[in-house]
């Protein structure tokens, strides 16, 4: 379910291209899928399996670049501004669409109108992770070590402010009645990292790149912040489960396209999409992620959705007086 409708929310360029058949590449020409943050972060390891199953649907390779800085805003006005022909797209989470328009930014641009929906491939919830020194091995104990110590000398890592995590932290701390320092990255792959090396306390980390790190035992699940526990971790509960009912924060993947596209090509775009979070291939590795399919509905729907919570983050930006740091 998307974010709102519960309780609540520069990198190196990197290339990897994903070929389809000869006669097809030498026919069409490359879509490039921009990923708006560093590579090694959640939407980075969806956006390339994303990629690899489009690629065919479009009878087009699909090369991914990312595009990092300001929570995944720098890649996403970069689409924003792209030509309308269908070679360039965004691979985007839904703070980027959502909540990065409503922050304070000096760039003129608004994306809820240069940006066209096209698809919405996963939803997903987020992974409370902590360093394994801490001292605490469920929600009880982590909100009373967190309790015991000063005001926001406990920190935990975002990969920039408005970012998915950065909310999913805010929300968390509202909740639960607790004060934490924030601390923002450049995408969400160093910040997970920095809970890895100690120098931060936490992270709400989507779950794909958060699960093989638990499993090495380089971090702590305390809980998952959806409705229901995750196929891939079964011994980790929902955070009301442990304790915080009502805190239910998600989010979703999707695929977007600059404004002003042909309408039928949008359409083609889109069904093209569609299908390729539909297969089976796709799926599975949604699961072993840690994440879930996308609701099937007709682009229009989409879109409505995206407004609508475009519109709940437009007042809710002002209320928990989120601004760029």
């Amino acid at each position: 379910m998307p974010l709102p409708r519960r309780a609540l929310l520069a990198a190196p360029l990197l290339a990897t291209p994903f070929p389809v058949t000869p006669a097809l590449a030498q026919t069409a020409r490359p879509v490039t899928l921009v990923v708006p943050y560093a590579a090694g972060g959640g939407t980075d390891i969806t956006g390339r399996e994303f990629a690899q199953v489009l690629a065919p649907e479009l009878g087009q390779t699909v090369v991914v670049d990312n595009g990092g800085g300001a929570a995944g805003h720098v890649g996403s006005v970069s689409v924003a501004r792209a030509r309308p022909d269908g070679a360039t797209l965004l691979f985007a989470v839904s703070t980027n669409i959502v909540v990065n328009p409503h922050l304070q930014r000096g760039d003129r641009i608004d994306l809820a109108t240069a940006l066209a929906p096209v698809a919405q491939v996963s939803s997903y919830q987020y992974l409370l992770v902590i360093h394994p020194d801490v001292p605490a091995q469920n929600l009880a104990e982590l909100l009373a070590h967190i309790r015991s110590r000063p005001a926001g000398e406990l920190t935990y890592s975002s990969g920039g402010v408005g970012n998915a995590n950065h909310l999913a932290g805010l929300l968390f701390s509202e909740a639960a009645k607790v004060q934490m320092e924030h601390v923002p990255y450049r995408g969400t792959a160093p910040a997970l990292l920095d809970v890895v090396a100690g120098r931060v306390t936490m992270n709400f980390s989507s779950p794909p790149p958060a699960i093989p790190l638990v499993r090495e035992g380089k971090l702590r699940a305390i809980a998952v912040t959806g409705e229901k526990r995750i196929a891939t971790l079964p011994e980790v509960p929902t955070l009301t489960e442990a304790g915080l009912p009502g805190a239910i924060i998600t989010g979703w993947h999707g695929v977007f396209a600059p404004a002003g596209m042909e309408p039928a090509q949008l359409e083609r775009l889109a069904a093209a999409a569609r299908r390729a979070a539909a297969t089976a291939k796709f799926r599975e590795r949604l699961e072993h992620d840690g994440l879930e399919p996308a609701p099937e509905r007709p682009l229009a729907e989409f879109a409505e959705a995206v407004r609508q919570e475009s519109a709940f983050w437009a007042q809710k930006a002002k209320e928990l007086d989120l601004k760029l740091e």
